[in-house]
């Protein structure tokens, strides 16, 4: 029988013009926090499909030759991938920056090797829903269905607004618009009430990388939501609708706007998850949404505890206490509540975040965990942390297993869940 036993990549690099190679004899490392080694057997898997391949400018290859044990630092560029959605990365790829460097855009940047005549990626699936997998289906299907809403719905603001967003940015939720299938995206907020230092629709000036989506420049009307609701609805068996999206601010200031459309919809026979992706600053806003017939939130949160919390957020106006009470008011009111935890290999899986996570838990009784990637310049990411202070790392799938151990009720994913 054949060996079961994953192999040792060898690492990759890339010259200037973009040709990437395999190194004969060093081996693929990869960044935890502060720490660099070895992957781990458990968490690497074959490139999904969908992934991405980058090439890291003034950052060089670092690889480990396992003759000498030591680490060594190549002058050819280094190479990273975007691990395609439903897979959380376990491991940063290993390279050394220049002065002077540019920051990275906005993505995640998982060590990628190569052995056995397959590229071998520092990550793992925890989602095998085919929500964000577009790789067998025609654009010009895409194409048709996006302006298929517009003919149907010509004077709706947020038809025209999300069709050209799948038309011109590829956003993966408007896409699914389009084609009438899976989640049903619905912005609403203008505003929001954080400054999220990886916030992916408002960058000031001189944050040194652009945000990758426009924010949405109106507020919809209640019937412009609600007919996009029922539309989708008629098309989707199993309907999950979700409010707060990456081309707006935070959708719990549009709250009675949220609720009123809801309410409307219900009304009406409406059925289908109704759910809403929130910083879950606004406690007060629970019952309404409940009411209305909301039903379910995802809190999204890089850190269970306040310093490192508040220093990626950065809120205005609310703090992490506030975070804490609304989820506790939202399981009080029989919302089912999904973490939406950005998870960054050496600090998400320290003793201080897990023991954090698994009090908030205790607290506030979240349900759903999505291992979502944090999308920052890994370097950016670690001075933010770098004054709360995380002991050595456990790994993606110690951390796992522990928070389970934890919090036995809670499920993973990365995706909201229809609730049927």
């Amino acid at each position: 029988m054949p060996s079961k036993k994953k192999p040792q990549p060898h690492m990759l690099f890339a010259t200037p013009e973009g040709e990437i190679y395999d190194h004969p004899d060093l081996l693929m490392l990869c960044r935890r926090g502060n720490e660099f080694g070895l992957p781990r057997p458990d968490e690497i898997t074959p490139l999904p499909e969908e992934s991405e391949f980058f090439l890291l400018p003034g950052r060089h290859a670092m690889g480990y030759d396992p003759e000498t044990g030591q680490t060594e630092v190549m002058e050819e560029l280094a190479v990273a991938a975007f691990a395609c959605p439903g897979n959380t990365v376990t491991g940063i790829a290993a390279y050394e920056t220049d002065d002077g460097a540019p920051i990275l855009p906005l993505l995640s940047y998982a060590a990628i090797g190569f052995a056995n005549g397959k590229f071998w990626v520092c990550a793992k699936q925890v989602d095998e829903d085919k929500r964000q997998v577009f790789t067998h289906i025609p654009p010009d299907r895409i194409e048709a269905g996006a302006h298929q809403l517009i003919t149907e719905m010509p004077q709706n603001r947020l038809v025209n607004h999300l069709a050209g967003c799948a038309l011109t940015n590829g956003c993966p939720a408007a896409k699914n618009l389009a084609l009438g299938r899976f989640e049903c995206p619905l912005p609403t907020s203008r505003t929001c009430n954080a400054q999220c230092v990886g916030c992916i629709s408002h960058q000031p000036e001189d944050s040194g990388f652009p945000s990758p989506q426009c924010r949405i420049a109106f507020t919809p009307t209640a019937e412009e939501i609600v007919q996009i609701m029922r539309r989708h609805e008629a098309r989707e068996r199993n309907p999950i609708f979700s409010f707060g999206q990456g081309c707006e601010g935070e959708p719990l200031l549009e709250a009675e706007l949220i609720c009123e459309a809801v309410k409307a919809y219900r009304a009406d026979g409406g059925t289908g998850t109704v759910n809403v992706n929130t910083n879950c600053s606004r406690p007060q806003a629970m019952p309404a949404l409940k009411i209305a017939g909301v039903n379910s939130i995802r809190i999204s949160l890089n850190s269970a505890r306040p310093g490192p919390y508040e220093a990626y957020y950065r809120p205005k106006g609310y703090t992490f206490d506030d975070v804490r009470e609304a989820a506790a008011k939202a399981h009080d009111v029989g919302l089912f509540i999904s973490l939406n935890l950005l998870y960054f290999p050496g600090i998400t899986d320290t003793e201080e975040e897990l023991a954090a996570l698994i009090e908030l838990g205790e607290t506030c009784r979240y349900d759903f965990v999505q291992l979502r990637n944090l999308n920052l310049d890994p370097e950016l990411y670690l001075r933010l942390m770098a004054p709360f202070g995380h002991s050595p790392c456990m790994g993606f799938m110690n951390f796992k297993k522990r928070l389970k151990k934890g919090l036995p009720w809670i499920n993973y994913g990365y995706f909201n869940p229809y609730l049927p």
